[in-house]
């Protein structure tokens, strides 16, 4: 059945009767069941689009009530074709119906360059309808705008450009309105300067219609920083960088009120928590800045007194204006200003440090000591006390001759601080106890060593124990510092031992002279491990040989040979300072069954292998040779011929 009707309109399409030949389409349409139309309407739209017209254009809204989803190609042709108000009414139903994607802007364009053609639609409520919606906005205004200059309505489309540039709530349309408007009003300095050109050349006097038109664009782009800077506002009224930025923008302009409106309008609008780019404070400061740069006290203590009483994002935000409050009355020399200052700076953060740090500055500079004391001890109460704050208030006590008292705070400070950073208190506590008693209080010395020893770990207690035995060889007794190093070697870190029996040695030798070192070194070498062991050994070797015991000395050597240490360059230059033939070749036999005994590499073993068979091999072919050479004559044998049978 489709086939005839198929045949039968294709006969029609060839004749030259128009109407005739539709009818013949459209009976072909009623005819055939809806699943077999699309067999119809490829030739029904050939036909339609080589006739034109109204015929077509019916044919094609037929088409798309059929198949919605196909209007592009009837917008297609009408936009080929020129019906402009037909594709801009199609545009509109695909955009209601949801199905265009970038519908709005080939309707912006229609509407902008066919003014005439599209007069009988409502533009202005369509565009603004697109504009409301959100989509494309920029190009939209422009449209809209490009639509009133084209029917020539130009004070409209100058309000429609100045209506957009404060509407627009992004960059990239801003930009493009901006372009567009300032295009607009060069175009209209374009045409004033011919206009006045004509007059010039006709002896007319001049109009005042040039200045005018000049005046409007200098103005709009005077204003295009500000514009730009309202749209960044719109989009995100909480970025402070946003806020900032226009302030350094009137303040080119040397504005004050309007700066003065900038700040208050900034910290109104920005809500703390939403805050980006920037934190509230950093806002409230720059506004108190720009009153203090001028010296105008009162504004700016105004001005911070109602930051500090202002909401705001955390507490460090509130330190940070204290701070800068205390610091700027500092610098004006108001010393009881800030003091009230960073008074309520405790109260309402009581918990930083830095406020806290910068009050006990001002009491040193310019305060009692009972003042300072106070703030001190206020802060070890808090515990918000660091390492440094335990040091510098025990430096001032000690700079006002407290000295007990400073040695109490390092006491404290200790109690509060645990390992690794009590190490540091304790050596400053110890070596500043040491500066102050010498070896008055020796006792009393020994126990706060003994202390601090006593809770250490291994891994931080080497500091100590050399200034214990510091203290004992200056103001004790030799045989108490060399026991507080014997000691040390067992109380250190164990990769730190070798090097503290290396100290002991040192300072054995020192305080009762070379012979006395042999039981460091040996009790050393028995402790440490193969490696520092080979260390020791050579050092003790060297003190061997400063005593002139060489063969001692060679002992050691060998001792230290199996350990798989590499030391044959130093063994070598002793025996060529202090051997003979027969010690040489020793230290060289030693030295093959070392390295025989610990030479792991592949190649070396391989070679050895092969040597060892090579061996076996030629003493393997002597033996046979034995076998078959005659042996020794016995002269106890008897010659016997047969003839003697």
């Amino acid at each position: 059945m489709p086939r005839i009707w198929i045949m039968y309109t294709g006969l029609m399409t060839r004749q030259p009767d128009v109407s005739a030949a539709r009818r013949v389409f459209d009976r072909a349409l009623r005819a055939l069941p809806v699943t077999q139309h699309h067999r119809v309407w490829p030739s029904y739209l050939r036909f339609a689009r080589r006739v034109g017209g109204i015929v077509a254009e019916r044919v094609y809204a037929r088409y798309v009530q059929m198949w919605p989803d196909r209007a592009e190609e009837f917008i297609a042709w009408c936009v080929a074709q020129g019906r402009w108000a037909e594709a801009s009414r199609r545009l509109i139903v695909e955009i209601d119906s949801g199905r265009g994607g970038s519908a709005w802007r080939r309707l912006a364009q229609i509407m902008r360059a066919q003014p005439e053609a599209v007069a009988e639609l409502r533009v202005e409520a369509i565009l603004r309808d697109g504009i409301a919606r959100g989509r494309g906005a920029g190009e939209l205004w422009a449209a809209l705008a490009a639509h009133f200059v084209a029917r020539g309505l130009v004070e409209q489309a100058r309000d429609i450009y100045e209506e957009a540039v404060v509407k627009v709530d992004s960059v990239k349309d801003f930009a493009m309105v901006f372009d567009a408007y300032a295009a607009f009003e060069e175009a209209g300095v374009a045409a004033a300067l011919e206009s006045e050109a004509e007059r010039v050349a006709k002896g007319k006097a001049g109009d005042l219609m040039m200045d005018l038109k000049l005046l409007r664009l200098e103005r709009l782009m005077d204003r295009r920083p500000f514009l730009a800077s309202d749209v960044v506002l719109r989009q995100n009224p909480h970025s402070v960088a946003a806020w900032l930025k226009r302030v350094s923008l009137w303040r080119e302009k040397n504005d004050e009120a309007r700066i003065v409106e900038t700040f208050e309008d900034a910290v109104l609008r920005v809500v703390p928590a939403k805050a980006s780019g920037g934190s509230v404070a950093e806002l409230w400061l720059a506004y108190a800045e720009y009153f203090g740069a001028s010296n105008r006290a009162k504004e700016y203590r105004d001005v911070m007194d109602r930051a500090v009483a202002a909401p705001l994002g955390s507490k460090e935000e509130l330190v940070d204006l204290y701070v800068a409050y205390a610091e700027s009355e500092l610098k004006g020399g108001n010393i009881e200003s800030a003091r009230r200052v960073l008074t309520r700076a405790t109260a309402h953060t009581a918990k930083s440090l830095r406020v806290w740090a910068l009050l006990i500055d001002l009491e040193e500079g310019a305060g009692s000591v009972a003042a300072t004391r106070a703030a001190y001890d206020r802060v070890l109460e808090l515990r918000i006390a660091t390492p440094q704050t335990i040091v510098d208030y025990a430096q001032f006590l000690e700079d006002h001759s407290f000295f007990e008292d400073s040695f109490r705070v390092f006491e404290r400070g200790i109690s509060v601080f645990g390992y690794p950073v009590a190490i540091d208190l304790w050596n400053v506590y110890l070596a500043r106890f040491v500066k102050r008693y010498a070896g008055e209080k020796l006792e009393r010395t020994r126990d706060l060593f003994e202390q601090a020893l006593s809770g250490c770990p291994a891994a931080y207690a080497q500091s100590i124990f050399l200034a214990y035995g510091r203290v004992e060889e200056e103001y004790g007794l030799a045989r108490r510092a060399l026991r507080v190093y014997e000691r040390a070697t067992q109380g250190v870190a164990r990769e730190k031992k070798l090097e503290m029996f290396k100290y002991y040695a040192a300072k054995t030798a020192e305080l009762l002279g070379l012979p006395a070192t042999r039981a460091v070194y040996e009790r050393g070498i028995a402790e440490l491990g193969d490696k520092d062991a080979v260390a020791l050994v050579l050092d003790y070797a060297k003190t061997e040989c400063r005593l002139a015991e060489i063969d001692r000395a060679r002992a050691l050597y060998q001792y230290a040979a199996p350990m798989g240490v590499d030391m044959w360059a130093v063994w070598h230059e002793f025996e060529v300072q202090h051997g003979n033939e027969d010690t040489f070749k020793e230290m060289l036999r030693v030295k093959r069954s070392v390295q025989a005994k610990f030479n792991t590499d592949p190649k070396r073993l391989a070679a050895l292998e092969v040597e060892k068979q090579a061996q076996r091999a030629a003493a393997l072919a002597a033996m046979q040779v034995d076998d078959s050479a005659p042996g020794p004559a016995n002269p106890d044998a008897l010659d016997i011929d047969d003839d003697d049978l």
